[in-house]
């Protein structure tokens, strides 16, 4: 099968279009009460690996639903203006999900560099997925 464009373009484009924060900058705002890491990995993953301190979860399959004031599954947090840092394994879902963030117009957008594994292998802070109450 010849698809029009595969997902390593996609990925380019969507890198070239959106704000991309470097390990050191997420580091700097790590607890900022303006600023929400946003967690869009697989609940699996949260489970198996841990996530960024003080992050929230959101998966990738309900983003767009979780952010849109008109949709019944809209998620105040995502209304606050604050700067929404999102990010996954490697940066690939997550540029692309800032893309689409960006394209319907929420404000304050942008990706961690290398995802939660370069979180990881720089070797700065995790915790534990907490279960819900």
């Amino acid at each position: 099968m010849q698809l029009k464009i595969g997902y390593q373009e996609l990925i380019a484009q969507a890198m070239a279009e959106v704000d991309t924060l470097s390990l050191a900058e997420a580091k700097l705002i790590l607890g900022d009460e303006s600023t929400v890491f946003v967690d869009i990995r697989d609940i699996r993953e949260l489970e198996r690996e841990g996530m960024i301190p003080g992050a929230i979860h959101a998966p990738r399959g309900m983003l767009e639903f979780w952010v849109d004031p008109e949709s019944p599954y809209y998620k105040p947090i995502f209304g606050e203006g604050k700067r929404l840092v999102l990010y996954c394994a490697s940066a690939w879902r997550s540029a692309l999900a800032a893309q689409t963030l960006q394209k319907m117009g929420v404000p304050g957008i942008c990706h961690l560099e290398g995802g939660f594994g370069a979180w990881k292998k720089a070797e700065l802070p995790v915790a534990e997925k907490q279960p819900k109450p």
